[in-house]
């Protein structure tokens, strides 16, 4: 017999996703998250969102949520889960039933079908008003996740998703129950295009805020930034930390999350130097991106916080 699901899951595979780390993010959480003095929540770089599905689930007291992302498609797909699930749940279920009756190689030519005309829909995407195309838009990117290379989000330099075909068996297109989960679980989440000071308005002494911007790459070669159009460079970072420094001034608690460059230089001191009012530990996190296998494996990630 299924047993119902009752927890609302991240229902995007995405890179950089915390839901390994939980546990060890959970240790850091400030007091004050189960004494009743925070009641907001907000996450400036929402991603996957495993955090906020665990903060949203977990901590009662929390009443108010905010989460935004530069990512138009990202935002878009929140969005039209939070105000129009079941004509998703519809559109993916078709999609789904049609693509298990394809073999493999009418699969490979279906991806890149959809992969095409979700680029094409790109342009004629309006945020601000509800429409039939937000769900195709919001299915074709679900359907997407779920069949290209490695689970990615990636996009090329005119914003268009470019992951090749990924070759998976039966892949889980429409998850129907999780996305009523998730939708009941938006109903109380303010939902905001933005970079991350979209926040400013929503955070006061009574949030926890988590950060998990871009991470600052290792090497030339690891870098994986490219979620959205436009680089996070160091001088983000830099942009990053001052706005971290104001919402520390208003009294709000902070968690930032980003690479350890001391994995392969000890000498960089590049987060020392920018966070150096604030407090940092490492924390070990699985690298599981990488094409080659012998390349994943444990490195260290920076939790910094403002308490």
């Amino acid at each position: 017999m299924k047993v119902k699901q009752t927890i609302a899951k991240p229902f995007l595979k995405w890179a950089g996703g915390k839901g390994r780390l939980i546990e060890q993010l959970v240790d850091f959480f400030p007091p004050e998250i189960t004494t009743g003095q925070l009641t907001k929540y907000a996450e400036p770089f929402i991603g996957g969102g495993a955090l906020y599905f665990y903060v949203a689930q977990h901590y009662s007291q929390i009443e108010k949520f905010f989460i935004s992302d530069c990512n138009r498609q990202l935002v878009l797909t929140y969005k039209t889960i939070q105000q129009n699930v079941d004509d998703l749940v519809d559109f993916l279920s078709k999609l789904q039933q049609k693509y298990y009756c394809l073999d493999k190689d009418e699969q490979k030519n279906f991806f890149y079908q959809q992969r095409l005309k979700f680029n094409q829909n790109i342009a004629e995407i309006n945020l601000e008003k509800l429409s039939k195309l937000w769900t195709e838009q919001t299915g074709l990117l679900l359907f997407l996740n779920r069949t290209c290379f490695n689970g990615l989000f990636r996009v090329n330099s005119k914003g268009e998703f470019n992951v090749p075909f990924g070759d998976y068996k039966n892949p889980k297109i429409c998850d129907a129950e999780n996305l009523k989960l998730v939708s009941n679980l938006l109903t109380r989440t303010e939902i905001r295009l933005g970079d991350f000071t979209a926040s400013n308005d929503f955070i006061d002494s009574a949030t926890f805020v988590y950060f998990d911007p871009p991470y600052r790459p290792l090497n030339k070669t690891s870098s994986f930034n490219s979620y959205a159009q436009g680089d996070f460079n160091d001088q983000e970072q830099l942009r990053l930390a001052n706005y971290f420094r104001e919402l520390s001034d208003k009294k709000a608690k902070l968690m930032l999350s980003n690479s350890d460059p001391k994995n392969v230089d000890e000498n960089d001191n590049f987060f020392e130097e920018l966070y150096q009012d604030f407090r940092l530990e490492r924390v070990s996190a699985a690298r599981m991106i990488n094409s080659r296998a012998d390349k994943r494996g444990k490195l260290k990630e920076l939790l910094i916080t403002n308490y």
